[in-house]
């Protein structure tokens, strides 16, 4: 290791450096940009990442909705065009079937309703709603509590709702927490209020009560309006949506074939489609990346080998006053690992800078799908130890044509 620190090694490499400026130049942006556009392109994947993140939020990503139409075949009797609802019993009978296969189940009923507090009012969508409703989607909630089972038995008249519902009905400063608010002119306390959702939000502003509460005020009887189903973790939501479908078509009637019967979106099947983007966008960055950080590394390779060509004489005058081939590829591989250095350090660090610039300019615009694209540190590390490997790998091809030079040809070159 003595030739790390021998002054005579490093004059030589810094004046090997001196002599061919450009080329050494042209050397180092060859690397640099190869690194440089591993940084930059990772970093971009893990900000799409994260933005994807941020649009599906809280939610249950393993999730479908299901609700009724009209239907398009006739069968048993029925006509075609037939409305229908879904009802409990379907509830009921999906988790009885898929029971192992189903983490949530939520029937829901919404409707349209004036909101009354003093003389201030807004008209809003009201929801009935399950507790397990803020498993599917976490409700971000900024006073109080979120609908409970207690309040389901007890058909309490409370309610939970938005901060922007909240600031349009209350006085500032004014905590809602038991306060009473009119829906449909029925008095209903208030006992949460809660943020805006990040990302997906289907519901918006809307105040939720207690689905049976729901039920007796709208007199819905046994009937919902739809229903969200989260998956297991294990479960193919796909496959679980048409199984689903199935089984109500023969629970309400309706022809197998009927595409039109039952509406449906999987937010299951378009977050892998993300998924599987992301996944691509890695892979390419991956081997973008890699193939331009090879190709600059045998740049360098390529540099000192003519490097090497242009210093035959000097080369053998060494070997004539007694420099062995050892010290001699030491030389050339350290000079190679030496460029290799200095290039990924500078491409390491603009890549970083130019993610810096990127997230100031993205952190505030919400429509674009960047959020803090950054790199974790460990992969710089292996990309900065790899390419290291590579320039002393590189090296070794000039070091060994170094160390084949015959001291009496070399001397005879001109």
């Amino acid at each position: 290791m003595k030739f790390l620190f021998d002054s005579d090694t490093w004059q030589e490499i810094y004046g090997s450096i001196r002599k061919n400026k450009a080329r050494t130049v042209i050397t180092i942006i060859g690397v640099l940009w190869g690194i440089f556009l591993l940084v930059v392109l990772l970093g971009a994947a893990r900000g799409m990442e994260n933005g994807f993140k941020k649009l599906f939020g809280n939610f249950a990503t393993n999730s479908v909705f299901v609700w009724t139409q009209r239907t398009d075949t006739p069968f048993k009797g029925f006509q075609e065009g037939r409305r229908f609802k879904l009802n409990m019993n379907d509830i009921k009978a999906l988790k009885s079937e898929y029971g192992d296969k189903i983490k949530f189940l939520a029937p829901r009923n919404q409707t349209n309703n004036l909101l009354v507090h003093n003389f201030k009012s807004g008209d809003f969508k009201v929801s009935g709603d399950y507790p397990v409703l803020d498993k599917i989607q976490k409700k971000k909630l900024i006073y109080g509590r979120f609908i409970n089972q207690n309040d389901i038995l007890s058909y309490a008249k409370v309610t939970v709702i938005s901060e922007d519902m909240y600031k349009q009905l209350f006085d500032k400063g004014v905590i809602p927490i038991g306060e009473y608010i009119k829906i449909n002119s029925i008095n209903y306390k208030v006992i949460g209020v809660y943020g805006p959702s990040q990302g997906i939000d289907l519901d918006g502003d809307t105040a939720y009560i207690p689905f049976s509460t729901f039920k007796r005020v709208y007199n819905t009887a046994n009937n919902i309006d739809w229903m969200v189903i989260t998956a297991d973790e294990n479960t193919n939501i796909k496959q679980l949506e048409s199984d689903v479908k199935l089984t109500l078509k023969s629970l309400h009637k309706v022809h197998p074939e009927d595409n039109r019967a039952f509406g449906s979106f999987n937010l299951g099947v378009e977050f892998a489609k993300f998924t599987d983007f992301l996944i691509g966008m890695q892979f390419l960055t991956w081997f973008v990346g890699i193939a331009t950080l090879i190709a600059g590394v045998f740049a360098i390779g390529n540099i000192l080998l003519i490097t090497v060509k242009e210093r035959t004489k000097e080369i053998g005058i060494r070997r004539a006053l007694g420099a062995t081939p050892k010290s001699i590829r030491q030389q050339i591989i350290l000079e190679s690992v030496f460029l290799t250095t200095v290039a990924g350090m500078l491409g390491i660090i603009f890549g970083g800078t130019i993610l810096f610039f990127i997230d100031l300019a993205t952190s505030s615009n919400e429509d674009i799908p960047l959020v803090n694209p950054t790199v974790n540190i460990p992969i710089i590390f292996i990309a900065f130890t790899t390419l290291i490997v590579l320039g002393t790998l590189i090296g070794l091809i000039p070091a060994h044509m170094a160390t084949v030079v015959k001291p009496i040809e070399a001397l005879r070159e001109e």
